[in-house]
């Protein structure tokens, strides 16, 4: 409302406001939140090891590699 006096557009717009749309990968900074189980995997070599609390799977160096891992889905 440009005014504060209710003469603002009725309901056009992008709708992309709260509630609106399918979801998607919800963790704060484009994360997917997947909690505190659950591995880092190698993209280059496919090797796993258990997610640490407190370190990003992006931050471990690949054991087998040294390639970046990643979070498993």
């Amino acid at each position: 409302m440009p005014r504060g006096d209710g003469t603002g557009p009725a309901g056009k717009g992008p709708a992309t406001g709260r509630g609106v749309g399918q979801g998607g990968g919800g963790g704060r900074m484009g994360g997917f939140g997947l909690g505190l189980g659950g591995n880092c995997v190698c993209p280059n070599c496919g090797k796993t090891v258990p997610h640490k609390r407190g370190a990003p799977c992006n931050s471990i160096t690949c054991p087998g590699c040294g390639a970046m891992m990643t979070r498993a889905q």
